[in-house]
């Protein structure tokens, strides 16, 4: 078994582990740092929207030996506005300009024959109306909105409402870096963007379902016990998942890598960077999100509850009366519950200790007594 399965193994089993919860204020505000980041960016640079977005028109030329730089040189000089040009695998251009209509597209058509030495006939030209592009940007608001109201409605049935909130409030994060780093980037904004977007929430929810999933389990009747605190088991479920979810990543990014950095930049087919630069930045962020803000997020809201809170005292009590460290990297099982029977069904679950459960917790052997 490889060492990274070993590392996954041994944290599922609670032999190793690492405090997420205890350092949640840690994360709490890089998050906030990222955020703001995000939100300035979009606030002082704005969104590079499509045509699809905005309107405006499309041309499409012959083969040419003109470069990128100079044919953006050209649409400008001929249009006055901002130009995306991109090359084609068979060298012919394709040039964006907002905001155009009919009139403007014929003589910029014309001036664009002239600089780049084409037959104006030979430019194709297709125009978009901005109420098109309003229609687009709000069916994809419409979208995302249904998409988060479903999603809390689910995860309030599924799980419960704190869960639903933490999770909220995760996507809200990720959509938020996604967004600004668009802003801050300058890469075009375009359907495939949109699409790319809805995606990686999908992702994200994953990841934090998987993790809810195995805290839910765990945290059945914990009032029962008096060894564990609801934040350490949510800590326990975090790591008994991360490897899982850390190699659901890596495998998820390994080839939109490959989409943005080589097809879309060593290799310059940039119609691949809309989507792939969403899906990249969105699976990193919801992967960061459901490990260090949606778990902790919920530990903080269970434990303002009058019975977890009531557990931390009496757990607390307990480990200053026996003078022992808690014991972190467990999760509590059958034998960790001092006031349940001795045949009851465990309530948690967890690694069991190898004792009676007469002897738990004192290093005693079943067995009969000498």
């Amino acid at each position: 078994m490889s060492k990274l399965g070993n590392l996954g193994a041994r944290l599922h089993r609670g032999e190793v582990s690492y405090d997420f919860i205890g350092h949640r204020k840690l994360w709490y505000g890089i998050s906030i740092l990222i955020t703001i980041t995000a939100i300035l960016g979009l606030a002082v640079r704005g969104l590079n929207m499509g045509i699809d977005f905005q309107g405006g028109a499309v041309f499409t030329t012959e083969k040419t030996s003109v470069s990128v730089s100079q044919a953006e040189e050209f649409a400008k000089d001929a249009s006055g506005h901002d130009a995306v040009v991109q090359k084609l695998g068979n060298g012919t251009l394709r040039i964006q300009i907002a905001g155009m209509d009919i009139q403007q597209s014929n003589q910029i058509k014309s001036d664009l024959a002239k600089d780049l030495q084409v037959d104006r006939d030979t430019i194709t030209a297709e125009l978009v109306g901005p109420s098109w592009g309003d229609q687009i940007a709000n069916k994809a608001w419409q979208g995302l909105a249904i998409f988060m109201v479903l999603v809390v409605i689910y995860l309030a049935i599924a799980f419960e409402w704190r869960m639903a909130i933490a999770a909220l409030v995760a996507l809200i994060h990720d959509i938020t870096i996604t967004v600004g780093i668009y802003a801050l980037v300058g890469f075009e904004v375009t359907p495939g963007t949109v699409i790319g977007l809805l995606t990686i929430l999908g992702y994200s929810l994953y990841d934090t379902v998987v993790v809810f999933d195995s805290l839910k389990e765990q945290t059945k009747d914990l009032t029962k016990q008096t060894r564990f605190t609801y934040s350490e088991v949510a800590n326990r479920s975090i790591n008994g998942t991360l490897v899982r979810s850390i190699n659901t990543t890596v495998v998820a990014l390994l080839p939109v890598a490959g989409l943005l950095f080589i097809g879309g930049g060593f290799l310059g087919a940039g119609t691949l960077n809309d989507i792939s630069l969403s899906l990249f930045v969105g699976l990193a962020a919801g992967a960061y999100s459901s490990i260090f803000i949606a778990t902790p997020l919920v530990a903080d809201l269970k434990e303002r509850e009058p019975q977890l809170k009531a557990l931390r005292k009496r757990v607390l009590a307990k480990r200053a009366q026996a003078g022992n460290e808690p014991q972190r990297a467990e999760a509590p099982g059958a034998a960790d519950y001092d006031d349940e029977p001795e045949d009851a069904a465990p309530a948690v679950v967890g690694p069991r200790n190898q004792t009676s459960p007469r002897g738990r917790g004192r290093g005693r052997p079943s067995g009969k007594r000498r």
